[in-house]
């Protein structure tokens, strides 16, 4: 039993394991700008919005909300990925950015996880105004109550990013375990975070397939084998054992 579950885990996670470890050993931390970046600036967020100098402009700067207009909205959309919401302790917006963030700066970079990230905050987003749009009693719609909602924080980025890195890496199980997580999240307790989750699932299911598409393509370059015996596949693709 202990075998099979070693070998399922070497099989889940193996791949992922080895692209995140191999810049740590050599970089350390500073393998990690963009995330230790993003930590910082939720912090300081976190903060700011704490006092009486700063929760206007924390507000003005990076506070979404399904009624306000469209365009104010999506200029504030990117900062609101790292407002932690004020009801929620900090700490677990602090973790999940520092975990997820950061494996996924070590295995797709800083500008495809930033842009991952940022396609699932923007799809929650604009989910909200569809929702609210559509009303209550529509299988996908949302109360008008919620249209007043501040609409901030790393969770749709966060569920994103953990899903495409699964799916990339071949961790199969875990990103179907968190798909899995976000539906039994809305079955059980019906709201606007959990909706959100499930539309950026939706937008980072379609990178997937639009990934998955270019991969088959028949003139990308062929893998090449390094020493370690993973073969390389190039940036923001996982290495395969051969």
């Amino acid at each position: 039993m202990r075998r099979t579950l070693a070998r399922w885990a070497r099989a889940e996670w193996g791949p992922l394991y080895a692209a995140v470890r191999g810049p740590l050993r050599r970089r350390g931390p500073s393998a990690l700008p963009m995330t230790m970046a993003a930590v910082g600036l939720t912090a300081f967020l976190h903060y700011a919005q704490h006092q009486s100098w700063g929760d206007p402009l924390v507000r003005d700067l990076g506070a979404v909300r399904a009624d306000d207009p469209l365009w104010p909205a999506l200029l504030r959309t990117p900062l609101s990925l790292f407002v932690p919401a004020p009801d929620l302790p900090v700490w677990g917006a602090l973790a999940q950015i520092l975990l997820v963030f950061g494996i996924a700066e070590l295995c797709l970079g800083r500008w495809r996880t930033l842009a991952i990230a940022y396609a699932a905050t923007l799809a929650g987003t604009l989910y909200a105004r569809l929702g609210i749009t559509l009303g209550a009693h529509a299988p996908f719609g949302l109360p008008w109550t919620d249209a007043q909602v501040v609409d901030t924080g790393p969770s749709a980025a966060v569920v994103g990013l953990a899903v495409y890195v699964g799916w990339r890496y071949g961790a199969y199980a875990t990103a179907g375990a968190v798909t899995l997580a976000m539906v039994a999240e809305v079955l059980l307790k019906e709201n606007l975070a959990g909706k959100e989750h499930l539309a950026a699932l939706t937008a980072v299911g379609l990178l997937c397939l639009l990934a998955a598409v270019r991969d088959r393509h028949p003139d990308r370059p062929r893998p090449h084998r390094n020493p370690a015996g993973w073969t390389d596949r190039g940036p923001g693709t996982p290495p395969v054992r051969t």
